[in-house]
């Protein structure tokens, strides 16, 4: 624990800052060489410091590129005496985002890996392949450390594996989220090696999607190094993640050591296979895996699941055609019945989807979204009873009057087939659309129609027998287990994004989907309860009574989404940036300036609830978009325009930050590498003497004209969302200038100029991160914000 203390000691580690470069480095160098001395004859340790500069496109975000210069990694190869061919490697990042300690994201990781380093130099055991460990200095950059480490270093050559390790919360149980590609038998390693596992295929599909809007090293290592590995995160409490709040402290000591048992363990399991040198051989497709409570896991090859799948499915389609056509005679009404039940349970199913989704629009509309952010129960007693309620609604009205005078054991063994029916088809769909997450419709396949083949007989005994009941609970004990003990992870991942995932998606919508979705499966083989029993009323009328209060508590805003709470802080999270902004022409003049605050709420509720502790920052102060600049004209630090379009805000200031970024430019008409076929061709040499670590670049070809190459990236630009082009810059310390040029396909007349670029310089540490007018008015945010700020200048060219 005191690794972890002593670097979130130094503070914000930002990149480019001597907080980063240099203390970070230092203490991480003093504590490695100490380690070194300490270590015995049978394995060697080698250091190395390594500055890249390099550039490279990325599809995150809508898409853009990076470019960095002279960052900082920190690498040390601990070997057998005699050396070693193949190497494993384990990666974090001890770099933070600017005004946070970052205890979880990483220093957590690194004091973990500093701890294991020290452990294995210790052992007299020799192992029998490498195990390298890269402290990288620039992973909030968007992963430019890790790019230039699998890019340019040479021990990368040698990687055979590598575990990430990383954070999306404070501390908890490390989830592996992320495994591959391919590669079964990394998988397998953790399952065999890995002490206290814990581990989703359904985390790694549902982060691949794109739905949470992150990232990690494992892209990078995985699509420019195409090297597989294991991607783990601590996920608890993410409510402080990439806030002031992320100190040491809240992180307990347990789960230190729980990472530290787990990632050692697989560490020497993987340094001591046999497989390690030859893992390009074991590529043999997907692997289903999932942790049982935390105990153990289960995993096995995707074809086998496929296999698994399709037999399954099979099976209970051949129970159901079995019961449709006994006795022959009646098979078309028996078909018509169990298609009848099938439609019915659809439509609840629908009805329960657009009665809770207009619930949660509502209450978005009147300004009372994440009502449960600091209260969680309230979704529950909100959308939860809602979602229950027409549930029972509908089949309560369709028992009534479709199914009067029809034998109540009947239905309820006509709606379990047509849920089984459902589970079925949805298995079927799954596996053919190559999901590994199929195997939970697998789950709700085979128990139930185990559980129904034994109890087939106490299915048609008059009414819901106690006995019944039991038989039929126990029969579904697993299924139930493990959807209530999944639904749990994926709220512990999704609840805190959505204070983080802009103004755009309404997340109660979001999250009254999350929990529709959780009601028709838990629900699904329960339908058949409300034709069983003799009356639902009063349950009917508890769940309503429950929704009516609590909506009406929600729509008084008695549930403050936020909290300040010393122990449990749930904060909202604000951006305030002191720009100066200047606008040129095509002949260098200034057309037009301003500076002010620019301030961006980072959820949905925007800045409505900050407005009666600061008056002046209100929606009369929206930032209008100069339609003429890219990205609208203001300095995004990262492309993420599309998640803040109606939710930016511009105060007004008086004082101007002063620039130090400055780009210049000289146009050259049909240089040589232009494009023969091309009407007319321009390169545009460019050059950014000086400025901060961080600066983004905006580009948009003026009408007519359009961007063709570029020495950026691979040299094919990659535009963003809405058209434009962005450039993200860091850099580290004594960083040469920035230079590079782009060629663009012109008119044969262009008197308006052929591009827009604008230069955005972020001063995000040092005595010019924040302005007097800056600190004033974050002093008046209330307590229950984490407010960042810092100043930018921005500058707009035409060419």
């Amino acid at each position: 624990r005191g690794y972890l203390d002593n670097i979130t000691a130094i503070g914000p580690r930002t990149v480019g800052s001597p907080e980063n470069e240099v203390l970070a480095v230092n203490y991480l160098l003093e504590q490695i060489r100490g380690i070194e001395r300490e270590s015995t004859d049978a394995h060697k340790i080698s250091i190395d410091i390594q500055r890249p500069t390099g550039s490279f496109s990325i599809d995150f975000l809508g898409g853009f590129t990076s470019y960095y210069a002279n960052i900082t990694n920190v690498v040390v190869k601990l070997e057998p005496r005699s050396g070693a061919e193949h190497a494993v490697l384990s990666n974090c990042h001890f770099d933070s985002v600017p005004n946070t300690p970052g205890a979880s994201d990483d220093a957590v990781s690194c004091a973990v890996m500093l701890e294991i380093l020290n452990t294995l130099s210790k052992s007299s055991e020799s192992l029998q392949h490498a195990v390298i460990f890269l402290f990288n200095g620039a992973e909030e950059n968007i992963l430019q450390a890790s790019h230039g480490f699998i890019t340019q270093h040479e021990w990368a050559k040698s990687i055979r594996a590598f575990i990430n390790l990383e954070a999306a919360g404070v501390g908890g149980k490390e989830l592996v989220f992320q495994t591959g590609p391919e590669n079964p038998w990394l998988v397998q390693a953790y399952v065999v090696a890995a002490k206290h596992p814990f581990a989703s295929v359904v985390a790694q599909e549902i982060f691949q999607s794109g739905i949470i809007p992150a990232d990690t090293d494992f892209r990078i290592y995985r699509d420019f190094g195409n090297v597989p590995g294991i991607d783990l995160a601590f996920i608890e409490n993410g409510y402080i993640y990439h806030t002031e709040y992320d100190t040491s402290d809240r992180i307990l000591t347990d789960s230190i050591q729980r990472a530290g048992d787990n990632i050692l363990a697989v560490l020497k399991y993987l340094a001591t296979s046999e497989k390690l040198a030859k893992s390009f051989e074991y590529r043999h497709g997907n692997v289903v895996f999932f942790d049982i409570l935390g105990l153990f896991v289960l995993a096995y090859p995707a074809r086998v699941g496929t296999i698994m799948n399709y037999i399954t499915a099979a099976v209970a389609f051949f129970y159901l055609s079995k019961k449709v056509l006994q006795p022959k005679p009646r098979a078309v009404p028996n078909l018509k019945r169990l298609l009848t039940a099938f439609s019915l349970t659809l439509t609840s199913w629908v009805c329960m989807l657009v009665a809770v989704l207009t619930v949660a629009m509502f209450v978005s509309i009147i300004g009372r979204a994440l009502s449960w952010y600091t209260h969680f129960y309230v979704s529950v007693s909100l959308y939860g009873t809602a979602a229950a309620a027409m549930l029972i609604l509908v089949h309560r009205l369709a028992k009534k009057f479709f199914y009067k005078n029809v034998n109540e054991q009947y239905l309820g063994d006509v709606f379990f087939d047509a849920s089984l029916m459902i589970w079925s088809i949805a298995l079927a769909v799954m596996t053919q659309m190559g999901l590994c997450s199929a195997f939970i419709c697998t789950l709700w396949v085979a128990f139930p129609l185990l559980t129904k083949l034994m109890i087939h007989k106490e299915f048609s005994q008059k009414g819901a027998t106690i006995k019944f009941i039991m038989m039929y609970m126990l029969g579904m004990f697993v299924p139930y287990l493990y959807m209530l003990y999944l639904s749990w992870t994926v709220f512990e991942m999704f609840t805190p994004v959505m204070g983080r995932s802009g103004s755009e998606i309404p997340p109660d919508m979001v999250l009254a989907g999350f929990i529709v979705i959780f009601t028709m499966i838990l629900s699904s083989y329960f339908i058949n309860f409300i034709y069983l029993v003799k009356s639902t009323k009063t349950t009917l009328i508890t769940l309503t009574t429950v929704f009516v209060v609590t909506l009406i508590l929600v729509c008084s805003g008695i549930f403050f989404p936020y909290s300040s709470d010393a122990a449990n802080p749930k904060p909202k999270r604000v951006f305030l940036q002191h720009t100066s902004r200047r606008f040129h022409d095509l002949d260098g003049n200034v057309v037009k300036s301003d500076s002010g605050i620019w301030i961006n709420g980072f959820d949905y509720n925007g800045i409505s609830h900050i407005t009666p502790h600061v008056p002046e920052i209100n929606d009369t102060i929206r930032t209008p978009c100069e339609e003429q600049a890219p990205f609208c004209g203001l300095p995004w630090i990262l492309p993420v325009h599309f998640m803040f379009r109606f939710a930016t805000h511009f105060c007004g200031a008086s004082e101007d930050v002063s620039s130090s970024s400055r780009l210049t430019g000289c146009s050259c008409g049909r240089a040589g590498g232009c494009s023969a076929c091309a009407p007319r061709c321009t390169w545009t040499h460019m050059s950014v003497p000086a400025g901060p670590s961080h600066m983004s670049l905006y580009v948009r070809p003026r009408a007519g004209s359009a961007l063709s190459r570029w020495s950026l990236g691979d040299g094919m630009p990659v535009a963003s969302l809405g058209g434009d082009y962005f450039v993200f810059y860091s850099r580290g310390l004594h960083a040469a200038p920035w230079l590079f040029w782009v060629e663009l396909t012109v008119p044969e007349k262009h008197s308006d100029g052929i591009v827009s670029l604008a230069i955005a310089a972020h001063y995000f540490f040092g005595e010019d991160q924040k302005s007097p007018h800056l600190y004033a008015l974050l002093e008046r945010f209330p307590n229950w914000t984490f407010s960042s700020g810092w100043s930018c200048t921005y500058d707009l060219f035409v060419f």
